[in-house]
């Protein structure tokens, strides 16, 4: 497979930047919603989790895709069913503060995904791990085969450095 062409954007933030990407999935907004917050579906793109999943609490994800399969905590901060979920994710002294706005109607969801508050200097380690699980996500939707990260890492970290700039 050729290198995915990378579509993110740095963008400049009130406090910051943010990192924002966008993936139109196919099915209904109800469906993309089942995507990104049920442990079986999550489970084909990122990761299982396990706990209560409600405004304010706080699950465990396994990284489904990672090396070693590591645990993380992740903090629902805003659940507004199916449009919108804000998550903070915590491991080893690192925090990242990330949405997903859920749009669309009939057989195509609109998917924006931000990555809140984010460093420009690790863009170009952060930004092509975003398009993978988000090309991962599409794929796990469409039924279709599951992206290889070689085809991600490190061919896309120049586009996103050069973000950066």
């Amino acid at each position: 497979m050729s290198t995915p062409d990378p579509t993110g954007r740095l963008v400049p933030s009130t406090d910051g930047h943010d990192l924002v990407l966008t993936r139109t999935l196919p099915g209904s907004v109800q469906d993309a919603w089942a995507s990104i917050t049920e442990p079986d579906r999550t489970a084909r793109w990122y990761g299982r989790w396990e706990g209560t999943g409600a405004r304010g609490a706080t699950v465990r994800v396994q990284m489904g895709f990672e090396d070693d399969s590591p645990w993380v905590d992740v903090t629902i901060t805003q659940c507004e069913p199916p449009h919108r979920l804000r998550v903070l994710s915590t491991s080893e002294d690192v925090s990242w503060d990330l949405s997903f706005d859920l749009s669309g109607t009939g057989d195509r969801c609109e998917l924006r995904f931000v990555m809140h508050h984010i460093d420009p200097a690790t863009v170009g380690d952060i930004g092509p791990g975003w398009e993978y699980y988000l090309d991962q996500l599409v794929a796990s939707v469409a039924g279709t085969a599951l992206p290889s990260w070689d085809d991600y890492f490190p061919a896309q970290r120049e586009y996103f450095e050069q973000q950066a700039r």
